[in-house]
C-alpha cells in the first residue's frame, strides 16, 4: 500500500493525502475524515511510505531527462550532479522518455523515492502536462528546469538566451556579406522554437533578406542522417544558400560533412553555425562556429539555486543566462 493507492481509493490527489499525513492545512474537512480512515484502516505508516514529514531529510534529488542519448542533456545532468555532491546530496537520474504517460510516471517515481527536489532537463518539459504533473503530485516540492520555464510557486527556471543568441549569429553572418541564410531545426521544442523566432527577427531587422528557407527535419528519422540529408536537399532545392544555421552542433556537424561531399567550400561558399559549443563543434572540420548557450554554467546555476531552495533561501523563479558566438573555421 503506498500513498498513491490511498489517494485513488480516497479519489483525491497523492499531495492531498501527504498533507493530511504532515497534518497540514488545506484539506477539505471529508477529504481529511476519509483519508486518516483509509491510512488507518491499511496500518499505513507514513515514515515508511510517504514523501516524509519534513525533518527527515534524504539528501536525495530526482533528476529527469527525456532521452539520455541527447548527448547536451546527458553532460548538463552530470554538471548539476557533481556540483551537488558538494552540498551532500545524492542523485536518482530517470530517463522518462517524450509521452506525457511516460513522463508522469517518473514523477511519480521520484516522488515516491521522496526526493527532496526534482531537476528537469530541456525545455521539452515546459508544458501543460508537465504542469498538471507537478500540481498532483509536486506541490511544495521545489523543482528546478534546466533551459524551460513553468509559472508555478514551487518552479524555478534557468534559461539560455538562445533567442537573442540566434539574431547575433544572423548578425555575423550580415557583416559577412551573406543575404542568403537558411536555419536547419529538428523538433518542435520551446527552446528551438525560440532559436527560429531569433532568427526571423535578426532577418526582419536588416534589410535586404528575402524570406529565407527554414527546414524541419523528420524526427522519425536518425538525427545525424537526417541532418546529412536534408543539407543536400536545401543546396538542391536554394542554391543560392550562402549560409546555414544549425540548431544543435551534432545537426552542424552532419551538415558540414553533406556540404563537404557536394563539394561546396567551407565558408568560402557556404558558412556555418551551431548551437551548444559542444565537442561536436570542436571536433568538425573545419572547426565550427558556434552558439555557446553555456551549458556548465547554466547546470550549475541550477544546482545552486535548488540548494538555496532547499536551505530557505529566497532565489527569484526565473533566471536567464546569456550565450555568446564562439568563431571557428566555418565563418
Amino acid at each position: 500500500m503506498t500513498i498513491y493507492d490511498i489517494a485513488q481509493e480516497a479519489g483525491v490527489s497523492a499531495s492531498t493525502v501527504s498533507r493530511v499525513i504532515n497534518k497540514k492545512k488545506g484539506v477539505n474537512k471529508q477529504n481529511r475524515i476519509l483519508v486518516e480512515s483509509l491510512l488507518k484502516k491499511y496500518n499505513f505508516e507514513p515514515n515508511a511510505s510517504a514523501r516524509g514529514l519534513v525533518q527527515q531529510s534524504t539528501k536525495i534529488i530526482g533528476i529527469l531527462m527525456s532521452d539520455i542519448r541527447t548527448s547536451h542533456h546527458a553532460e548538463g545532468a552530470y554538471f548539476m550532479e557533481q556540483e551537488l555532491k558538494h552540498y551532500g546530496y545524492n542523485c536518482i537520474i530517470i530517463n522518462s522518455g517524450f509521452s506525457d504517460e511516460a513522463r508522469e510516471e517518473s514523477i511519480r517515481t521520484l516522488f515516491s523515492r521522496r526526493v527532496e527536489a526534482i531537476v528537469l532537463v530541456g525545455s521539452t518539459f515546459q508544458s501543460e502536462n508537465i504542469k498538471k504533473a507537478i500540481l498532483e503530485y509536486l506541490e511544495g516540492l521545489p523543482v528546478i528546469i534546466e533551459n524551460g520555464y513553468i509559472n508555478l510557486p514551487n518552479v524555478y527556471g534557468v534559461l539560455a538566451d538562445e533567442q537573442n543568441g540566434i539574431s547575433d549569429c544572423v548578425r555575423l553572418l550580415h557583416t559577412k556579406g551573406r543575404r542568403r541564410p537558411a536555419f536547419i531545426n529538428r523538433g518542435d521544442t520551446p527552446s528551438n522554437n525560440l532559436k527560429i523566432l531569433g532568427f526571423r527577427n535578426a532577418l526582419r531587422e536588416l534589410s535586404g533578406y528575402e524570406t529565407p528557407p527554414v527546414i524541419w527535419l523528420d524526427t522519425k528519422e536518425e538525427e545525424w542522417q537526417g541532418s546529412y540529408d536534408a543539407t543536400l536537399r536545401l543546396i538542391r532545392d536554394y542554391p543560392d544558400t550562402d549560409s546555414i544555421i544549425y540548431a544543435t552542433d551534432f545537426l552542424a556537424n552532419a551538415g558540414v560533412l553533406a556540404l563537404k561531399d557536394a563539394g561546396i567550400r567551407i565558408p568560402e561558399q557556404v558558412a556555418v553555425i551551431g548551437v551548444d559549443n559542444s565537442t561536436y563543434a570542436k571536433i568538425s572540420s573545419p572547426k565550427l562556429t558556434t552558439l555557446d548557450n553555456k551549458l556548465e554554467q547554466l547546470s550549475i546555476t541550477c544546482a545552486d539555486i535548488l540548494v538555496k531552495v532547499l536551505r530557505g533561501e529566497k532565489v527569484a523563479n526565473k533566471m536567464m543566462i546569456f550565450s555568446d558566438i564562439v568563431e571557428r573555421e566555418t565563418t
